[in-house]
């Protein structure tokens, strides 16, 4: 009886714990500043572009951009600028490669973007308010 009395105390202890992500994970950036990294199942990938973009792509409003590409069951892009909603780019061509995970629980934050990592998508979120969410059985953006 005292275990048990014991076990629900210490539950109690952590109930007011929020539920949250496992942690922020580090990704590194490449010399030009442009940071990869893709879900645990390969199936989206990111690339954070800087403000001012790099020597080979500039970002349309010159940046930062987030751009988040789905590879199954359709190929799609979402692209996240600094300031007004995403937009949703179907069939967009292959891109791609073997890059840092960002592991479910995980979040990912630079500039004003944000993302979290779980196993139903990868949500992100710029710092007005607008964003994505990516996943095998469907894209929102907002």
């Amino acid at each position: 009886m005292l275990a048990r009395t014991l076990f629900v105390a210490m539950l109690a202890m952590f109930a007011w714990l929020p539920q949250t992500y496992a942690g922020s994970q580090t990704v590194p950036a490449n010399a030009e500043g442009q940071i990869e990294f893709n879900t645990p199942s390969g199936n989206i990938g990111c690339i954070y572009t800087p403000n001012g973009g790099t020597s080979t792509y500039e970002p349309q409003d010159g940046g930062p951009e987030l751009s988040c590409s789905r590879v199954e069951p359709s190929y799609v892009t979402v692209i996240l600028g600094p300031k007004g909603p995403a937009t949703l780019i179907k069939n967009p061509g292959e891109q791609g490669g073997d890059v840092t995970r960002l592991a479910y629980g995980n979040s990912w934050s630079k500039g004003p973007f944000s993302c979290q990592s779980s196993t139903k998508g990868l949500t992100c979120t710029g710092m007005h308010g607008h964003g994505f969410f990516v996943s095998k059985a469907k894209v929102t953006v907002k």
